[in-house]
């Protein structure tokens, strides 16, 4: 994460206020000051959810949960017997409780309060969407089945690319097949679209 060392904190500042202008071109201000996209929209996205506070280093150590959030938890769990530790998270997020706590520990909090049978738990599979917490963290992709075309008989292979953040959908492709050079050349074409770097392999 190469910030300028004159001081971290403002040169987050100052790119966050540039990105979030109406009409940004966010892949820009990140070339501008020398981060991935990953990195600017990490930052975006603690601005948002914190304000300035979300911009300042956090400590590597492990966190101590709040009482009060360990509260929340429990009652929500009680409310939802189904409600496994993903839903309870997100849940809270929605909310805006601060200082929300990993899945992981979340399910820690749930056995030691004797909210999950160790024994049964084992027996089922968690439901886990595979949300990620930023924009451009994971694209999934997928081909849609097919379908003939009406006006040649040849045959039309969807192929969808969806930012796992946002829901997003960053391409819809109409591709004559499924092989590998089609893809390849797809999403290079995609990629270009949203000014991403292409590997060269």
């Amino acid at each position: 994460m190469p910030w300028k060392e004159v001081s971290v904190v403002s040169s987050r500042q100052e790119f966050v206020s540039l990105a979030l202008a109406e009409g940004a071109n966010v892949s820009e201000f990140c070339r501008r000051f020398n981060i991935s996209q990953k990195t600017g929209y990490k930052w975006i996205g603690r601005f948002k959810r914190e304000g300035e506070r979300g911009l300042q280093d956090r400590s590597r150590r492990p966190h101590h949960t709040p009482e009060k959030v360990e509260k929340e938890i429990l009652a929500l769990r009680d409310r939802h017997r189904s409600w496994v530790e993903f839903k309870i998270r997100n849940r809270l997020l929605t909310l805006g409780t601060s200082h929300v706590p990993s899945a992981s520990t979340i399910t820690q909090i749930l056995k030691r309060h004797g909210r999950i049978d160790t024994k049964e738990s084992d027996k089922h599979k968690p439901y886990r969407r595979f949300e990620y917490p930023d924009p451009n963290d994971l694209w999934q992709m997928d081909f849609k089945g097919h379908f003939s075309l009406l006006t040649k008989g040849r045959r039309c292979h969807p192929l969808t690319v969806l930012d796992d953040h946002s829901r997003y959908a960053l391409g819809l492709e109409a591709c004559g097949n499924e092989r590998r050079e089609t893809v390849k050349t797809r999403l290079t074409h995609i990629f270009q679209r949203y000014d991403l770097l292409l590997c060269s392999s």
